[in-house]
């Protein structure tokens, strides 16, 4: 069986999407994860565009990788210049990478149109620069940037350009579709023809999805004979966003049977990983990866799943290392209820009191407004409530929140004071914030540190407020969720009240409270 190999580009082409912006430490901690997940090749972008890329080639040096291949990018020499003379092919040539990708133009209307150069003249371009790093010892991965566009246009000449960069001695040719606008019948077709076109050849494929079809055109293409695969771990960059290689990797290892690096255990904590670093949060449908690829809330759904897994789950959770979830909700039974406790009471079955107390609970809760499905947490410790079996870690003296306007500190527009106590011990502390809030969480934090100084590494990673009686106006119920991460793990906790604060501070209490008892259950269970 043909290997493939995987090529992750987020710090590059990942580097050039909307909102990402990557200081010199988070490139670096990225290329460990990269290289610690098992990609064949880590393209490190453009040592020539930037001081920040400057500095992150000479530290980069520094680490030794044992599964990544580092790769540096440029253009092919600018037109009527010998690579030697030009100053980035220089830039990138000094970045001592093993591995170059060169990208260079294969649409006929870019040679002409952007370039302002003559079709001849593009061909030197590719064969020049590809030569010239060639000849001082460096794998060449050539770009064909928009490849496909190209093709259609114009299929000899952009075949022109493939076969002058194959006689420079280009070790692999790579076709992009740069638009993201190719379909993936149109792209696998003419992977195939320049596959035949140039036998022996390892031919990749790089995929943009702006039409949507970016991993459904790369999985394509490998059954077409492409043996190198391009994407971003996570799916960012330019535009909509490359080919997303958390969604490649396991349909081509699971479903297609291919043999490619990358350790599939370990995918979704390396993707959440890259999210983190990225400061973005990845929406909870992504496939494999996220909250929602294993969630089942149906009745039916979670009946089947329980007596048979791949009843309706296309892969095993844990393949991807992920995990199973239901979701609660007040169309929840007793039979959905009873196989979310498992991880929380597994001794009770379905006809325990206390499963029809946790079942009445959560439909009086959710008429109230509460919403379990997307709460994990805070479902946990209702279920704990009602058994029980749950001892609070502080307990609320008093809070008063203040704003004022104008602002008297910058842009922190509110403060907040409380005091709690904590085995009889009271501690009272002040916070500002950027809003009524952020001020209450900075304050809680603050004071709790003094008990529990393991809180210092969790944060608010997302909050969200839904009107739930929109007839009320201003006086209207209100559901707050808020998403919690200590880095490692990620949870979710809910409150509801007529009341922004009351119903932010349920929840805000709810997700420390969590995770001190998730910490103290860890504790006991070594």
């Amino acid at each position: 069986m043909t290997k493939l190999e995987i090529f992750d580009s987020t710090l590059r082409d990942g580097a050039q999407g909307e909102g990402i912006s990557f200081s010199v430490s988070d490139k670096l901690a990225i290329v460990r994860a990269l290289d610690e997940f098992g990609v064949d090749y880590i393209e490190a972008g453009n040592p020539g565009s930037n001081p920040k890329d400057i500095e992150f080639f000479q530290r980069v040096a520094e680490i030794p990788l044992q599964n990544g291949r580092l790769c540096g990018f440029g253009s092919t020499c600018r037109k009527e210049t010998r690579p030697e003379d030009d100053q980035n092919v220089l830039s990138l040539l000094g970045a001592n990478t093993p591995s170059v990708a060169i990208f260079g133009k294969t649409w006929d209307l870019h040679a002409l149109q952007v370039l302002h150069t003559t079709l001849e003249e593009n061909l030197r371009l590719v064969r020049d620069t590809i030569r010239f790093f060639k000849e001082r010892g460096k794998e060449v991965i050539f770009d064909a940037e928009h490849f496909f566009d190209g093709y259609a246009h114009n299929p000899g000449y952009a075949m022109q350009v493939l076969s002058a960069a194959h006689e420079a001695g280009a070790d692999a040719l790579c076709l992009c579709d740069t638009n993201g606008g190719a379909l993936p019948d149109a792209i696998a077709d003419t992977v195939r023809l320049v596959c035949v076109r140039f036998p022996g050849t390892r031919i990749g494929i790089h995929c943009h999805n702006d039409s949507g079809c970016a991993v459904a055109s790369s999985l394509l293409a490998v059954r077409a004979g492409a043996v190198q695969v391009q994407g971003t771990f996570t799916g960012i960059g330019e535009r909509c966003g490359n080919a997303n290689l958390s969604t490649i990797l396991p349909g081509l290892r699971l479903k297609m049977g291919m043999d490619c690096k990358g350790d599939l255990p370990n995918l979704r904590h390396t993707a959440m990983k890259i999210a983190e670093l990225c400061n973005m949060q990845l929406p909870s449908s992504k496939p494999y990866v996220r909250a929602s690829a294993f969630a089942h809330k149906g009745g039916m759904h979670i009946d089947g799943v329980s007596k048979l897994s791949r009843s309706f789950e296309h892969v095993p959770p844990e393949a991807v290392g992920n995990e199973r979830r239901f979701l609660m909700s007040e169309v929840s039974g007793r039979t959905t209820v009873l196989a979310k406790l498992a991880g929380v009471a597994p001794e009770l079955e379905k006809n325990s009191p206390e499963v029809a107390q946790i079942v009445a609970r959560l439909k009086e809760l959710e008429h109230e407004g509460f919403q379990f499905e997307a709460a994990d947490a805070s479902f946990e410790l209702m279920v704990l409530k009602t058994l029980r079996r749950f001892v609070p870690h502080f307990s609320l003296s008093m809070y008063r929140i203040s704003g004022e306007y104008p602002f008297p500190d910058g842009d922190q527009s509110a403060s907040a004071m409380l005091s709690i106590q904590v085995d009889g011990t009271a501690e009272t502390t002040a916070a500002m914030g950027y809003g009524p809030v952020h001020a209450l969480d900075t304050a809680l934090r603050k004071a709790l540190a003094v008990f529990y100084p393991e809180l210092n590494k969790v944060r608010l990673t997302d909050y969200k407020v839904r009107v739930l009686t929109g007839t009320a106006a201003t006086a209207s119920v209100v559901r707050v969720l808020i998403e919690s991460s200590d880095g490692d793990t990620t949870w979710t906790t809910v409150g509801v009240s007529t009341d922004i604060i009351a119903a932010s501070w349920q929840a805000l209490t709810d997700s420390i409270e969590y995770i001190l008892h998730k910490k103290e259950a860890a504790a006991r269970c070594r």
